[in-house]
This record gives C-alpha cells, structure tokens and sequence, in this order.
C-alpha cells in the first residue's frame, strides 16, 4: 500500500503573483515596493527560453527611468532601433519613427527576454517584501465562500503547496491555466497567420529592412550576432510546409530578405524552427473575487507589432499604482479589480483590432494577392508625418502607464 501523501506546505502573504513573465514580475516588484508582502510563483527554474517576446518599448523603458533603473537596464545586452523599415522591391520605406518620442529612450529596444527576466528578479530580491518561488507551478485555486483565497502548487520535489493570499493576479500567459480553474473562457478573434521563429546568422555591421514583402513576409529583429526573423504563414499551413523540405523553407527566406540569404543557409532541420501559433483572444471579465488576470492570461496578443510584452506591464503597472494602496492599508474590493480592468481593456481591445487588420495585410485572404506593407507606402511618402503617428501608437501605446512620484527611484524623471 502507498503511503498517503504529505500534506501540502502552507505559505502565507498577502499577494501571489502566479508566473513569472514580464507582468508577474513587474507587478510583483512594483507592489513589494509599496511594502505589500508578495510572492510570485514561477513553473520553470530560471528563465532561460528562446523565441519570446524580446521587444522592449518606449513605453517600457520610460518606465526603467522613473523607477531610477534606467542605466543598469541599458547596460545589459541590446541592440536598438529608432525606425521601423520596409524592404519591398528593393526599395527600403521607414513607416515608424521613434526619435522624436517625448521619453527618455526614443527608439525600441531589442534584449533577450532572459535578461529582462533576471533583471526584474534581481530588483525584487533586494526588497524584503519579495519573494520568487521558482520550480513551482500553480494548478488551482483555493476558494472559500465564493471568494479566491488563493492557489495550489508543486514545488521542485512534487510535493504540494498552498499559497494563501488576499489577492492573486494570474499573469500564467495565454494557457492560463487558472482561467480554466476559475471557469473563464476568452472569446477569440479568427487569426489568419501563423510564424515560423528562425535564428540566422548574422555579419557585424549587417543592416536588413525590419519588414520585408514579397512571395510572403518575414520580419528581421536585430539581435547582435544573429537574426532572429519571422516568417509569417497563412494560419494552419505549417505542416504543408513541412513536407516540402527545409530547402523550400530557405528559398523562400532568400527569396523574400535577400539581406539574409547567406545565413540562411545554416538551417538545416525543421528541427531548427519554431512555430508560434498566433491566437488572438480576449476575457469580457477579467477577475473573480480576490483574483484578477493580466497580460496575455488576459488579452492574448498577435506578435504583430511586438506590442504584447509592453502591454501586459502596463497591466502590471496599472494593478500595482491601483492595488497596492488598498493591499497595504485595508482589502481590495471587486470594485478595485473592476477599476483595473476598466483602465486597461480598451488599450488592449483597440491594439488587438489593429493587429487583427495588419494580418490582414501580411496574409491576405484566397484571391487577395501578395503580402502588403503595414502600411501603404504610397499613403506614407504623400503623409510624411505618419510614420511619426504610427511610431507613437507602436512606441507608447493608447494609455502609457507611470510610476507614481513617491515610489520613484533615484534620478527617475519628475513626470506626472
């Protein structure tokens, strides 16, 4: 007969963060700095996983410099870019300009994800009010009186773990597996793309066009000493492309970025690529008593634009300035997680309309013709001024979040 099962370890706070991704740990940090007691749970050892979203925007790093982080951010590795670029014909059209963003850091910023990760982990292990329990994956909720008490977990070792709070904030990404335990289900939007992640090697000093348009798209993100490019697909043709063999996958790389047809030819297995099947989808209520979701747990993104990580630490931001008060100094009511949705589900319900018609563009439906441009490069060269709009709405976002004057770090900027 088995011995029965330990009972599970009982660890108390006052808020769970579950997952550790740029939401988590940015809500974590931001509300352990209000003197909060948090804990973020994290299902992986470290944070060590390629072909995520490593795009970091104005928006963000905006954020780096009210915190009076900025400098040590900058020192990590990155490469960056003022200008969103257009190869079409042989002909290179800047649709999106950063530079003259009113922030810090005009220009986006391309950094591994890990690095991003470390980071936020490294400023929360300064805080005594900061806990990160990695290794240990969150599988469900505890619920008393209709209320969410918090969540259950395994550690490391598979022994089980309830997590006791008075809030938790589900940034577990867009497999949440709380929103299934809490019984919401998101409302998605057909995709018509699918991306194929693939990392080409790159020359120093080697420049390509952001986007390139031809028999198909591929998107190329500088990233120091490799490409990391994005061929983008008709949704559910992965397979198809498959059986045709890696050399019809490189032909059709070369054939579209000519800038990267001499590394191509290092990609010799499908087992070097990685699909992304791009999912679009929404919650129409974003929390439950004493549990609220965030990020792509909440409005899962197209990689369209590269908005999905800045968006969800707006999220963040937005759930820390209005959440952490009432943590610190009573209860938050339904009302309060109310508040946070209400600020932050428009920005992210317009920025997914625009993905979902900038798709539309890259795949076009049967019978609608080549890839196009994001945007129409003659309406660009007869409106200069656009590519100035278009670099604010990708750079900033609709509603840009602050950090409130009195968590501001050392040098932050005195901004409101």
């Amino acid at each position: 007969m088995d011995a029965a099962e330990p009972g599970p370890e009982i660890v108390t706070t006052t808020c769970c963060v579950v997952g550790g991704g740029p939401a988590g740990l940015m809500a974590g940090v931001l509300i352990a700095r209000q003197g909060v007691d948090t804990v973020v749970l994290e299902k992986h050892a470290d944070f060590l996983r390629d072909f995520r979203g490593d795009t970091i925007h104005p928006s963000t790093t905006e954020l780096m410099a009210e915190l009076g982080w900025l400098d040590d951010f900058l020192c990590l590795p990155h490469t960056r870019v003022d200008r969103a670029t257009v190869g079409l014909g042989g002909e290179t059209v800047v649709v999106g300009r950063f530079d003259r963003l009113p922030v810090r850091c005009p220009f986006i910023v391309f950094m591994p994800q890990w690095d991003f990760l470390d980071f936020l982990a490294d400023r929360g292990a300064e805080l005594p009010a900061f806990r990160l329990l990695r290794s240990t994956p969150a599988d469900g909720l505890l619920v008393e009186d209709g209320r969410c008490v918090g969540v259950t977990a395994r550690d490391g070792s598979g022994r089980p773990v309830h997590v006791r709070a008075e809030l938790v904030l589900a940034t577990d990404g867009r497999d949440s597996v709380l929103r299934a335990a809490a019984g919401l289900r998101p409302v998605a939007s057909p995709s018509r793309m699918d991306v194929l992640w693939i990392r080409v090697p790159r020359v120093p000093g080697q420049e390509a066009p952001l986007f390139n348009a031809g028999d198909g798209a591929v998107v190329a993100l500088n990233r120091g000493e490799y490409w990391q490019a994005a061929l983008i697909i008709p949704a559910g043709q992965h397979d198809t492309m498959r059986r045709q063999g890696i050399e019809a996958l490189r032909e059709r790389v070369r054939g579209i970025a000519p800038a990267l047809a001499e590394g191509v030819a290092s990609l010799e297995s499908w087992e070097q690529v990685r699909l992304l099947q791009v999912r679009v989808d929404r919650l129409r209520r974003w929390w439950r008593p004493g549990l609220l979701f965030l990020g792509d747990a909440a409005h899962a993104m197209s990689p369209a634009g590269g908005v999905g990580v800045n968006l969800a630490i707006q999220d963040a931001v937005a759930a820390a300035n209005l959440l952490g008060p009432r943590l610190r100094d009573g209860g938050v009511r339904p009302r309060d997680l109310a508040r946070v949705q209400g600020r932050r589900a428009w920005p992210a319900r317009l920025t997914q309309l625009f993905q979902l018609v900038l798709a539309r563009r890259l795949v076009p439906g049967p019978g609608g013709g080549p890839p196009k441009p994001p945007l129409p490069v003659g309406v660009v060269r007869a409106l200069p001024f656009l590519p100035h709009l278009t670099g604010r709405f990708v750079g900033l976002g609709l509603r840009p979040e602050h950090i409130p004057p009195e968590l501001r770090g050392p040098g932050g900027p005195d901004r409101g």
